[in-house]
C-alpha cells in the first residue's frame, strides 16, 4: 500500500510513518516544516518528504491519504482531496487497521506522564526479552527512536486524549482498542478542544467502554477525575497503585532509591537515575502493565535500575562553570510544579533559575496563568518568555514579586538569566518546542 501521510513531522505521525515502512508499505509525506530531527529520522527509513502542501502532490496518486490532526480545513491539499473524493483516513484510523490489529496492546494514558510512564513500560518489556512494538510522543534515551514495529504482539502506546483528526474529533486512543491499560492521571488540559474537566472524562470513558472484559485497567487512586470515569460505568478488571491499601512506591531522590510497596509491606527495591513523586508512580504504573504480560515485579525493578529517562524529560543539557542547565517538556501548571519538585528534592537548598515558555495551546489561552506562581513556589528566579502571548505574563507572575522576570525578546532573556547565574546554580529549561535553542545559547554564553 502506498500512503501519503499530511503532518508527517510531527511526532505522532512520524511515528506512524517509520511503523509502516518497516510493515512493508510505501509511505511519502508532506509538511509545512520538514526539519531535522524527524525529518532525518524518515529519511533514514526511505520515506521522501515534500515541503508544504501544493497541489501537484494528488499527481502521487498514492492508495490513501493518511491525515494528521495538526491538518485543518483550508489546507489547499486537503480540500483538493475532499473536493475529488479521494481516499482518506486519519492516523489513529490507519494504525489501528494496519499495524495494531490483532497485537497485544497496552496504552497508557493520562495528562500528565504518559510518555516517561510508556518509556518505561517498553524498556521493561524489552529487558525482559519480549522485543515489544511501541509508539511514543518522545525519544527513549534506551531506544533511541520514537517508534518501532518490534517482533512479538506486544505493542506499548502513548494514549493521547486529543482529538484524532479534522473528521473525528474524538480522542485518539479510543481508535487502540488496548487490554493492558493505564490511567495515569486526569486533570483539565487542552482549553482548546475541551470545555471542562468533564468533557476529557467522557473521552475517558469511550476508552474504557472498549475495553475487554479480560483485559487489565492499572488507575491512579489518587485521582478522583479517575475514579468518575470508573463510575460511569466498568467492564475490565482495575487495578489500583497509590493506594496505601494497594501498589505505592517510597524513594529517595538524593540516594536515588526506588521502593515498591504493596499491601503487606516491602515488595522490593532498586536504584535509579530519576527523581521526583510523579516518577515513582509512574513507575509504579509501568511496573503493573509489565507483570499483566508475564514480567514479575523483581525482573521490572532490575529493569528499572537501567532506565535512562525520555530525551526532554529532565534532560541534562550540559555544565559550563558548576551551572548545570536541563530541558523539560512540561508546560501545563502541574507538571511544571512536580518538575520543580523533583529537582528540588534532588538538589537541596541549591538554586534553581526556571526559564519557561507558555507555548502550548491551552496555556497561550491563558487558561492557567492564575496557577503559575504557585507552580513556580519553589524556584528560586523564574524567567518567563511572553513572545506571542495573548495575556500579561507579568501580570500573572506579578504574585512572584522580584523572583519573576518577564521579556517578550527572547535575546533579552537569555542575557538576564546569564547575568544572574552563578556558579551551584541549576537552569531548568521548560517548553513543549525548541524554544528558539536557548539551551544550546545558555551554554555557550556560560561559556563566554
Amino acid at each position: 500500500m502506498h500512503i501519503h501521510i499530511l503532518g508527517i513531522c510531527g511526532t505522532f505521525m512520524g511515528g506512524v510513518a517509520q511503523l509502516a515502512v518497516a510493515s512493508g508499505h510505501k509511505v511519502t509525506g508532506c509538511d509545512a516544516n520538514v526539519y531535522p530531527p524527524m525529518s532525518d529520522q524518515l529519511r533514514a527509513a526511505g520515506v521522501d518528504l515534500i515541503e508544504g502542501f501544493g497541489l501537484e502532490q494528488l499527481a502521487l496518486q498514492p492508495d490513501v491519504f493518511v491525515v494528521g490532526n495538526a491538518i485543518s480545513r483550508g489546507n489547499p491539499l486537503l480540500e483538493a482531496i475532499l473536493d475529488q473524493g479521494l481516499n482518506y483516513v486519519s492516523g489513529p484510523q490507519w494504525l489501528a487497521e494496519n499495524i495494531l490489529q490483532g497485537r497485544w496492546i497496552l496504552a497508557v494514558a493520562g495528562t500528565h506522564g504518559k510518555t516517561t510512564t510508556s518509556s518505561m513500560l517498553a524498556w521493561i518489556l524489552e529487558d525482559a526479552n519480549m522485543d515489544p512494538g511501541f509508539l511514543i510522543g518522545g525519544v527513549p534515551l534506551n531506544f533511541g527512536v520514537s517508534a518501532r514495529l518490534g517482533g512479538t504482539p506486544f505493542f506499548v502506546i502513548e494514549a493521547d486524549e486529543y482529538d484524532t483528526a479534522f473528521c473525528d474529533k474524538r480522542s485518539k486512543f479510543v481508535h487502540y482498542r488496548p487490554r493492558t491499560t493505564v490511567l495515569n492521571n486526569l486533570e483539565f488540559d487542552h482549553a482548546d478542544i475541551f470545555a471542562d474537566l468533564v468533557a476529557i472524562e467522557t473521552q475517558f470513558h469511550h476508552l474504557v467502554r472498549t475495553l475487554p472484559s479480560n483485559g487489565l485497567i492499572i488507575s491512579n487512586a489518587a485521582e478522583a477525575s479517575l475514579e468518575n470515569v470508573l463510575r460511569r460505568g466498568c467492564w475490565t478488571p482495575i487495578e489500583r497503585f497509590n493506594d496505601s491499601s494497594g501498589y505505592l512506591f517510597s524513594g529517595d531522590d538524593a540516594s536515588g532509591a526506588l521502593i515498591m510497596h504493596g499491601a503487606d509491606g516491602e515488595i522490593g527495591r532498586c536504584n535509579w537515575q530519576l527523581s521526583g513523586e510523579h516518577n515513582r508512580a509512574n513507575a509504579c504504573a509501568a511496573l503493573l502493565a509489565a507483570r499483566h504480560v508475564g514480567v514479575p515485579f523483581d525482573k521490572g525493578l532490575e529493569a528499572l535500575s537501567r532506565f535512562v529517562n525520555v530525551k526532554r524529560r529532565m534532560e541534562l543539557r550540559g555544565e559550563v562553570r558548576g551551572i548545570t542547565v536541563y530541558d523539560d517538556f512540561a508546560h501545563h501548571p502541574t507538571a511544571i510544579a512536580t518538575t520543580v519538585a523533583g529537582l528540588r528534592r534532588k538538589i537541596g537548598s541549591a538554586r534553581i533559575l526556571a526559564v519557561l515558555e507558555p507555548r502550548s495551546n491551552t496555556m497561550k489561552l491563558g487558561t492557567m496563568k492564575s496557577q503559575l506562581p504557585t507552580s513556580l513556589s519553589e524556584v528560586d528566579a523564574a524567567f518567563c518568555y511572553s513572545g506571542n502571548l495573548g495575556w500579561d505574563a507579568r501580570e500573572a507572575l506579578a504574585p512572584m514579586g522580584e523572583r519573576a522576570i518577564v521579556e517578550d525578546d527572547l535575546n533579552l532573556l537569555i542575557a538576564k538569566i546569564l547575568n544572574a547565574a552563578r556558579p551551584g546554580d541549576h537552569i531548568l529549561v521548560m517548553s513543549n518546542g525548541g524554544f528558539g535553542g536557548i539551551h544550546g545559547k545558555l551554554l555557550d554564553g556560560l561559556a563566554a
